[in-house]
């Protein structure tokens, strides 16, 4: 029987399209702010961004694809049913109402409207904007129609249009040059724009979206396990190369902003005034209304899929109840600030995304060590510990004598990547483990299923 095979142009349009799932309006203020602090040591700092706002997503993408996996709670069942489903919960607490959507109220009332309401209460601003954004959301979510997707196809393009011209300028008549790094930028770039990239939740994110993928690729008759591989793989890659290219063309107009418009609190700061400085109102306007629209199909999107989730856990709830619980929840949370928000989600992300990362990684090593059970369940134990230890750390929790000995005697504690080491050690040690007992169990794809 012959294969089916896709065209390139094939695996062009599913590419464009796990772009278009990853590219969200909120991921555009995280390069300017951090080239504002990286400054001289951008591009070391960008390339630890990329590792985790677009290698990563990357691998989440094609662990799906590879595994032959339903979905992420599948891979996460070769942990623990009960990790599973606590990872599954995580995961959609925190791309969805707890950070991700409140974001987009955020960021869009940020860059979209802040610019044209100065002088007025910052507070009472953002309270009825929010209000007015999450009832578009609420309603949009209840009556599910194609003018979302319609929108969102002539919006992300026009979006990608506007910062086109945005970075070009950046790149043809720079404000300035970079200036001298800040902070943990001036001795730890890498690993700290490394930190910086699990602001994108796009890992996270990424274990949610393979399965979309997956699936248009076998809507287009493909059947064959290592086909639908190789397209995941090259659509995957296409993604990551827009990702990549946008981000590192903002993060180069954040190094070069310093002289001009000063240190800013977050980077929609910085877009909004790059875009008033290059176009002038004109600008902020054009990019504030891309970016508004932008956020409310992501907005809309992201309600969508978690009260689709929730109802299997909430049976008594129906989806159109999660909606409004979650816009209005969403709404709330969005009024502390971007700044405020990006600061509450960073101890969250440091304790979630190494277990994420690990998992990851061990299933692409599974061949390596025959899927073995012990193997997944010490290596994401001793995660499990630092990272939880590292996230509290991040919050300004300390647990003394733990917290101390971590920071005295683990090797990159101190720089939140603590983790690596124990999770390899983990595995080395289940794999022993596994050895030594011979009543261990290897784990394939079709018995977690």
């Amino acid at each position: 029987m012959e294969v089916k095979k896709l065209s390139f142009q094939d695996t062009l349009a599913i590419g464009l399209m796990l772009f278009s799932l990853f590219f969200g309006a909120g991921n555009l203020i995280f390069p300017p702010a951090l080239g504002q602090a990286a400054g001289e040591n951008v591009w070391v700092a960008i390339l630890g961004f990329l590792t985790t706002g677009v290698g990563l997503p990357l691998l989440g993408v094609l662990a799906i694809g590879l595994s032959g996996s339903n979905d992420a709670g599948d891979l996460a069942k070769r942990v623990h049913p009960l990790f599973a489903t606590v990872l599954m919960v995580s995961t959609y607490l925190t791309i969805g109402p707890l950070f991700a959507i409140p974001r987009t109220g955020a960021v869009s009332y940020e860059v979209g409207v802040k610019p044209f309401v100065a002088g007025a209460s910052d507070g009472l601003g953002l309270l009825i904007y929010s209000v007015i954004f999450f009832a578009v959301t609420c309603w949009l979510a209840l009556n599910p129609s194609k003018i979302v997707d319609r929108v969102g196809k002539i919006l992300t393009p026009a979006l990608l249009v506007m910062l086109v011209f945005l970075v070009g300028q950046a790149f043809i008549s720079p404000m300035g040059a970079p200036l001298a790094p800040q902070g943990e930028y001036q001795s730890h770039a890498f690993a700290k724009g490394f930190q910086e990239g699990y602001l994108t939740m796009d890992t996270l994110a990424s274990i949610v979206f393979a399965i979309i993928v997956v699936n248009a690729i076998k809507s287009k008759g493909v059947r064959n396990a290592k086909e639908i591989a190789k397209v995941c793989t090259g659509s995957g890659l296409i993604a990551a190369f827009f990702l990549g290219a946008i981000y590192v063309s903002l993060a180069y107009l954040g190094a070069t902003s310093v002289g001009t418009i000063g240190q800013a609190e977050n980077g929609g700061i910085i877009l909004s005034k790059a875009a008033n400085i290059y176009y002038g109102s004109a600008g902020n306007l054009i990019l504030g209304l891309a970016i508004i629209f932008a956020c409310l199909t992501t907005s809309i999107g992201l309600v969508s899929a978690c009260a689709t989730f929730f109802t299997r856990f909430f049976p008594r709830l129906t989806y159109q109840n999660l909606v409004y619980i979650l816009s209005i929840f969403s709404l709330v949370i969005s009024n502390v600030g971007l700044t405020q928000l990006i600061a509450f989600s960073v101890p969250v992300l440091i304790g979630i995304y190494p277990l994420v990362i690990v998992l990851i990684f061990l299933v692409f090593l599974d061949p390596l060590f025959g899927g073995r059970t012990e193997v997944y369940r010490y290596s994401m134990l001793l995660t499990a510990i630092v990272s939880l230890v590292d996230g509290l750390k991040a919050a300004n929790i300390s647990l003394g004598f733990v917290t101390k000995s971590f920071s005295s005697y683990l090797p990159l504690f101190d720089i939140s990547l603590g983790w690596l080491i124990p999770a390899v050690a983990g595995a080395v040690l289940g794999y022993i483990i596994s050895l030594l007992f011979s009543g261990s169990s290897e784990v394939s794809p079709e018995q977690i299923r």
